[in-house]
């Protein structure tokens, strides 16, 4: 391969990869595992009470954590003599709450976190007693027990000062909980699978029907709104589930989001997605500062005189104005080029969302303005 010929292919691996770089799609392709879920595929929120004991002087002092202790004896056969107060810092009372995910059968092992609703000050070192977990029903579907791991820490000196490092009065329990009872899903029974999309959009339901169609047939999907599409499956669950992982690996090039503005006002956070355009405006932001400052002065009469001393008060008011310039917005102007205007007249994040309420106020902004 002689000189030539070896520039000229390095120049052409140089324009390709250009090119490569240069390109950005509009829009990516996602699988609809990304953008979907199977309906009826869903965790479930269990909760519970319970005691936490082996505490280092570190429990409650509140009167039903003792009544609790109480309940508990009896249920283990053991009778306290009624003026008895059974008070120990050494247990806490807690809730207890997990999460109970989809075909979870009993045997299986779930993650807990225990809270407590006390005056505890740490339940670092405690152990949970066996405590039930139950669901929205009142039914019993997991029972919790084991040695928690807290992360925060707590410390205090005789002098009344104290330290605290994350939040000591909740902890965790990895594999705490032994699943009881299994939540049956219509995924067994049904002749159909309904996939809903993680963000609404007519748009994209009927892309992803065209895609299941051109895969697996038509007539194989069809969208029921805006959210639902419906999949016909086999009723065999075997086949069912081998269907499923088909479906799910299908891949949709999804529509582009609506455009929309998200101003949060407590953190001055300012989100503008690139489909925003404007129509033609012209913005004149500035700030008025005022500044008033009183110094009062003493004024002392003269020793021979027959006066009283007196102040006298001296109010001095400056006013600022910046003087930034107006900037103009021409027709259908795009994200970058709004961006590019506000930071070249030095506007800060309240500014801006100060100017995207006045452009929408003064219809030059086609998109939602989300405040949240």
């Amino acid at each position: 391969m002689n000189k030539q010929t070896t520039q000229l292919l390095s120049l052409t691996f140089y324009v390709i990869t250009s090119l490569l770089l240069c390109y950005t799609p509009a829009t990516v392709a996602e699988r609809i595992k990304d953008i979907a879920s199977v309906q009826g595929v869903r965790s479930n929120q269990l909760v519970g009470y319970g005691l936490v004991v082996g505490l280092a002087s570190s429990g409650d002092k509140t009167t039903f954590t003792g009544q609790s202790l109480r309940s508990m004896l009896a249920r283990l056969g053991v009778r306290l003599p009624p003026t008895i107060d059974p008070k120990s810092k050494n247990i806490a009372a807690v809730t207890i709450s997990a999460d109970l995910p989809p075909f979870a059968k009993p045997g299986q092992k779930i993650d807990v976190t225990v809270s407590s609703i006390g005056d505890a000050k740490s339940l670092r070192g405690g152990m949970l007693l066996m405590s039930p977990l139950k669901g929205a029903d009142g039914q019993v579907y997991a029972i919790a027990q084991g040695n928690l791991v807290v992360s925060g820490v707590s410390a205090s000196g005789q002098s009344g000062s104290s330290i605290t490092v994350n939040n000591p009065s909740v902890g965790r329990i990895n594999g705490g909980g032994t699943v009881e009872r299994s939540v049956n899903t219509p995924f067994t029974n049904s002749k159909e699978l309904i996939f809903d999309l993680f963000s609404p959009d007519f748009t994209t339901a009927n892309l992803m029907v065209e895609a299941i169609n051109k895969t697996l047939g038509s007539n194989t999907a069809k969208a029921l709104d805006a959210t639902s599409v419906l999949v016909r499956a086999p009723f065999n669950p075997a086949q069912k589930v081998n269907f499923t992982a088909l479906v799910e690996n299908i891949i949709v090039l999804p529509d582009d989001a609506p455009a929309r503005i998200i101003i949060n006002s407590r953190t001055g956070t300012v989100v503008i997605n690139g489909n925003v355009r404007v129509k033609p405006a012209a913005v004149s932001h500035g700030n008025l500062s005022v500044t008033i400052s009183e110094r009062p002065q003493v004024s002392q009469p003269n020793a021979l005189a027959n006066g009283q001393t007196a102040v006298t008060p001296q109010t001095q008011i400056a006013v600022n104005e910046e003087k930034n310039q107006m900037f103009l917005f021409n027709p259908g102007v795009s994200l970058n080029e709004i961006v590019q205007s506000v930071n070249n007249v030095g506007a800060s994040p309240s500014d801006l969302m100060a100017i995207l309420e006045a452009l929408k106020a003064a219809g030059s902004i086609h998109a939602e303005l989300i405040i949240i």
